[in-house]
């Protein structure tokens, strides 16, 4: 998807699908799985960065904080243009730096939640939203999407659990049922690239899911390492 050698790998979903507990899951399974190792052996460091959208930079850090936890009153169109500032800031000084190393990015939410929250849920016009996308990206799109999928109702309670919502969060069921059919349409259209992951089970069998789909991906990923650096003369041990 991209001309780097690095991997790039986003974790999607509706309010509550535990991106966050699984992100930290998969950094322990990469580390202990000996994945970051073959990197570190190959002299890339760091070997895996994980990030977020908004907040992924020190500048997306307060857009984070205006987007989601003020009390402000943000247009639409506004709140839009602030993630995409949020996401060319992160591309251009994050991600794809960590991709020319031929490191791996794990991130949490990127362009589909834009197109989910702001295109589904706010009614924003979906073809604006791919144009903006484009300019803040620059074209660059993740090798692989970890969609977190679970009913609205079981998302909303999850984070109810959690105390204080969020501005998103604190939003009628009808805007969120709006996003996950918004996740369904490009999980619909993205091919391989989407991986749906049923997020209303048991917290490990949600990692085991994610675990068996990367494994599958790592490896073919690896795969095609080793033959650009070999002339294809040497497979994956």
């Amino acid at each position: 998807m991209h001309p780097y050698t690095g991997l790039f790998i986003v974790l999607e979903g509706g309010e509550g699908a535990g991106k966050t507990t699984q992100m930290g899951a998969i950094a322990t399974w990469l580390e202990e799985s000996g994945w970051l190792a073959k990197l570190r052996s190959a002299d890339i460091d760091p070997p895996l960065l994980l990030t977020r959208e908004p907040g992924g930079t020190p500048l997306g850090q307060g857009l984070r904080q205006l987007l989601l936890h003020s009390d402000l009153e943000i247009d639409p169109m506004a709140e839009l243009l602030l993630y995409a500032a949020d996401r060319a800031q992160h591309v251009a000084t994050s991600i794809r730096p960590q991709l020319q190393r031929g490191g791996i990015v794990l991130c949490d939410r990127y362009t589909a939640s834009t197109i989910a929250y702001q295109g589904y849920g706010r009614g924003l016009d979906l073809s604006l939203i791919e144009h903006i996308n484009q300019i803040a990206t620059a074209g660059l799109m993740p090798d692989l999407v970890l969609w977190l999928d679970l009913p609205v109702q079981v998302g909303l309670a999850r984070t109810q659990r959690r105390g204080i919502a969020d501005r998103l969060e604190q939003h009628a069921v009808a805007f969120h049922e709006r996003v996950r059919q918004g996740f369904m349409a490009l999980a619909e259209a993205g091919g391989d690239r989407w991986q749906r992951i049923a997020a209303d089970q048991p917290t490990d069998q949600v990692s085991e899911a994610i675990q068996d789909c990367l494994a599958a991906h790592l490896r073919r990923w690896f795969e095609t390492l080793s033959q650009r650096r070999t002339g294809g003369d040497r497979e994956l041990e």
